[in-house]
């Protein structure tokens, strides 16, 4: 089958019985997202995703309207929730409407009214009440609001295994209503790494969900390793926590080998990817784990804490062979013992990188998930618009 997935406007491509192409109209489905989705100087995987399924849905039939709406996500001020309300009020009986659970999931009131009149599908990369740091009672009431919302529209997308299992769980959804779309990679060249042992690489938001802090605290307790370490990812989202964590830094005396470098994009973080040895995550919640299959798209093993989706996001070479080390999210003295194995161990370099080159082969793209949301949309289409 022709890869159709640079298809970008109106038309898609079939083959009819001739064995000639003729040109179709695509279905339309108005993708609701977050504001700063294209904005350099915020990326997270979810913005990533967002713009990468826009590309690849026209060559699955259908073709995305993108409806970015600015604001404070999930926790919008007036004016944003008016313009989301004024983009789906506006909306014909029927539409079939993507909306990104950031922009969807904190706003019941505005979403669940439109969801007995419009086919309504909502994009969840993390569940609200799973981001780390939000007060108890903010929390509580995000989830509720989430429960509301993913209760009232008759699919819910997910980005793993793990997360629809945890979506269903938590807000009693029914299985059938809950999909799995999991985030494509791109194969990248083999990464040549520093001196093929030494130069870590984070790649994250620097948020206290992210835990970079653990990770600071790991390598305090290897400094006697000759290794740099780089935290590549945004440092806008949370800058008491960024303070705190410089903070640290300075405390254990690694300022002059581990450096934060904002947010990275296009070359400039091909370079930082193509510079790692092995790369470093130390979430304390996931759903999948983008930064994973982007560093195993590139052959780099990856340490990770075990949580969440980021071990479907490791997975498996077609031997079996796994391509990363999983350690507990609260045990700062595994992440060093693991450290120490990867510095001292030239058998467990050997195992991970081939594991990890292994496992870039095999690794699903963006079709895969551009088909998976079509399937859901197609469904959708299909269905009753009114949810009992």
């Amino acid at each position: 089958m022709s890869d159709l997935s640079h298809l970008t406007d109106l038309t898609d491509l079939t083959a009819p019985e001739n064995g000639g192409i003729v040109p179709m109209s695509l279905r339309t489905v108005h993708f609701v997202m977050p504001g700063g989705v294209d904005d350099p100087s915020a990326p997270s995987g979810g913005n990533a995703y967002d713009r990468r399924v826009c590309l690849d849905l026209p060559g699955f039939g259908w073709q995305p309207v993108r409806q970015p709406v600015p604001g404070d996500w999930p926790r919008p001020g007036t004016a944003a929730r008016h313009e989301l309300a004024r983009i789906l009020r506006e909306l014909p009986d029927g539409t079939a409407v993507l909306l990104d659970g950031l922009v969807a999931c904190g706003v019941p009131e505005i979403v669940v009214p439109e969801a007995e009149r419009l086919r309504l599908a909502v994009l969840v990369h993390l569940p609200l009440g799973d981001e780390t740091g939000l007060d108890a009672a903010v929390a509580a009431d995000l989830d509720a609001r989430e429960r509301a919302v993913l209760r009232a529209v008759p699919a819910v997308i997910a980005t793993s295994d793990w997360a629809v299992r945890r979506l269903v769980s938590h807000h009693g959804l029914a299985p059938d209503r809950v999909h799995r779309a999991a985030p494509g990679a791109d194969i990248e060249p083999l990464a040549p790494g520093t001196d093929g042992v030494s130069h870590l690489l984070c790649v994250a938001a620097v948020t206290p969900r992210k835990g970079q802090h653990r990770l600071v605290e790991a390598l305090a307790a290897v400094r006697d390793l000759p290794w740099t370490c780089e935290l590549v990812g945004g440092l806008g989202h949370d800058p008491g926590y960024v303070a705190d964590l410089r903070a640290l830094i300075e405390r254990y005396g690694l300022a002059d080998r581990l450096r934060l470098t904002g947010p990275r994009s296009g070359a400039d973080l091909d370079a930082r990817y193509a510079a790692a040895d092995l790369m470093v995550l130390t979430s304390y919640a996931e759903t999948y784990g983008m930064a994973v299959t982007e560093a195993l798209a590139r052959g780099i093993p990856v340490l990770a804490t075990d949580v969440g989706g980021l071990p479907e996001a490791v997975g498996r070479a077609p031997d079996a062979g796994v391509p990363g080390i999983l350690v507990p999210p609260e045990d700062p003295a595994a992440l060093a013992a693991e450290l120490r194995g990867w510095f001292g161990e030239a058998d467990v370099r050997r195992r991970l990188k081939a594991a990890a080159r292994a496992r870039r082969a095999a690794l699903d793209g963006w079709a895969s998930t551009a088909r998976s949301l079509a399937a859901v949309l197609g469904a959708l289409a299909g269905t009753p618009r009114r949810v009992a």
